[in-house]
């Protein structure tokens, strides 16, 4: 993949790395020895969650949250130099990986540069002190874009790190942020490198309308795709937390993926995942092994980017710690040809070139992606069933692109399978017949 060339933003895997906690010493050196392996699994860009330096004031826990940044332009120490960070994004590069950082333009560090300089462009309280606008969040404060100097000082920065290397950005709480700061930032910077990935971390629904409420920025998934190219799909995580745990919940979430697919513009493309820094491990969360297989691999067969947050392939049942030296315990990397599979089936030409349908949602999930020719059907036990399967599948021997253990249909049916199988078919199968009496009750 050269540097800069296009993504095909539906097929990407992407991989998060919390630099402090990545390997023997959590530093770059320690990301970029471990590179090779993760591009190996398919991957093709890798997310730094924030690698500047960290505010005293209000810190919490030992060695602060990375996203109470103390200064946006500079590296954090501990991690290494601005040059280390730079090779790491030529190694990268070299491999064919793209680089994209946190950008948390949000707030910063209630002693950072910004608040020293510019004291004026930070949200103030009732008694005109400066703070966050969410209380929860205590070691930081709230930026407010009413300055055009503070757009002008923001972009800088980002050009800053597009010229280090840099290919892109994850915008943290980006539905906080102004939208046309987003559009006026992605406008300037395509200048220096058109093909810039953009990715928002939108908000949970519930967030976004108490922001309204309170007359704070709250900006809205659909309006987020004017300036984005990826966003987060918390807008529907809490149905699909529901559906984890209780089998009634995975028709109302697979119903929201349903609709997700007709609110959105054409071009919007969402990001799944059953993890990620603020969110419990998927081997924690699922109430069986199986089962967190089998959700892992319907979010990776689902339509959008696919995420895999560091330690995910070594079925890490703990969540890093965002406060205090809490190294990734890594042990065999047991589920790294698991997801090397699910990565390769992303790149798939019938996932490249086809469309996606979610046919049923019981005895379990059932979902294919058709192409012209040919497609890709796969059922997902995400509730522990033993049963059998409608299949619109003619009879006869499969493969399991997952395991390589053949897969036998007959008489339209279909062993349910202890977590996931994805079956390679030929030719066509009309889905419109399965969607809406089996989804939209």
């Amino acid at each position: 993949m050269a540097e800069d060339t296009p993504l095909n933003t539906r097929n990407l895997v992407i991989y998060e790395i919390f630099v402090r906690n990545h390997g023997r010493h959590g530093t770059f050196a320690d990301v970029t020895a471990d590179l090779p392996r993760i591009r190996a699994m398919g991957v093709d860009v890798i997310w730094f969650m924030p690698i500047y330096p960290i505010g005293q004031k209000n810190r919490k826990g030992t060695l602060g949250s990375p996203y109470a940044i103390q200064n946006y332009r500079e590296v954090n120490p501990e991690l290494g130099t601005k040059e280390e960070f730079r090779l790491l994004c030529q190694y990268a590069h070299a491999l064919g990986l793209k680089v994209i950082i946190d950008v948390v333009y949000n707030h910063t560090a209630p002693d950072s540069v910004l608040v020293n300089e510019h004291p004026e462009w930070f949200y103030k309280d009732e008694n005109g002190r400066l703070a966050p606008t969410n209380p929860v969040w205590s070691d930081v404060v709230d930026l407010v874009y009413a300055d055009p100097a503070l757009w002008d000082y923001q972009i800088e920065t980002l050009r800053q790190w597009v010229e280090l290397g840099v290919d892109g950005f994850r915008c943290d709480v980006a539905a906080a942020v102004p939208l046309p700061f987003w559009q006026r930032a992605r406008e300037e910077l395509a200048h220096i490198k058109p093909n810039l990935l953009w990715l928002a971390e939108s908000v949970h629904t519930a967030y976004l309308l108490q922001r309204r409420q309170q007359g704070l920025v709250a900006h809205a998934d659909s309006e987020l795709f004017a300036a984005f190219d990826l966003a987060y799909d918390y807008d529907i995580w809490p149905l699909w937390e529901k559906a984890v745990h209780d089998p009634k919940g995975v028709l109302p979430y697979l119903t929201a993926l349903w609709y997700q697919k007709g609110i959105y513009p054409a071009h919007a493309v969402k990001m799944r995942c059953v993890e990620n820094h603020d969110q419990p491990r998927i081997m924690k969360r699922a109430p069986t092994r199986a089962q967190a297989l089998a959700w892992t691999a319907f979010q990776a067969f689902n339509e959008g980017a696919f995420l895999i947050y560091a330690g995910q392939e070594s079925e890490s049942v703990h969540t890093p710690d965002l406060f205090e030296p809490d190294r990734i315990k890594w042990g065999s990397y047991s589920l790294q040809p698991f997801l090397t599979e699910l990565c390769q089936l992303k790149k798939h030409p019938i996932v490249q070139q086809g469309h996606f349908t979610v046919l049923r949602g019981t005895p379990a999930i059932s979902a294919l992606w058709q192409a012209e020719k040919e497609g890709l059907f796969g059922v997902f036990n995400v509730s522990g069933v033993v049963d059998v399967q409608p299949t619109p599948l003619t009879n006869g021997r499969y493969t399991d692109l997952l395991s390589g253990f053949p897969v036998e249909v007959r008489d339209g049916q279909m062993a349910v399978p202890d977590s996931a199988v994805i079956l390679r078919y030929p030719g066509r199968i009309d889905p419109t017949p399965h969607i809406q009496p089996h989804i939209i009750p």
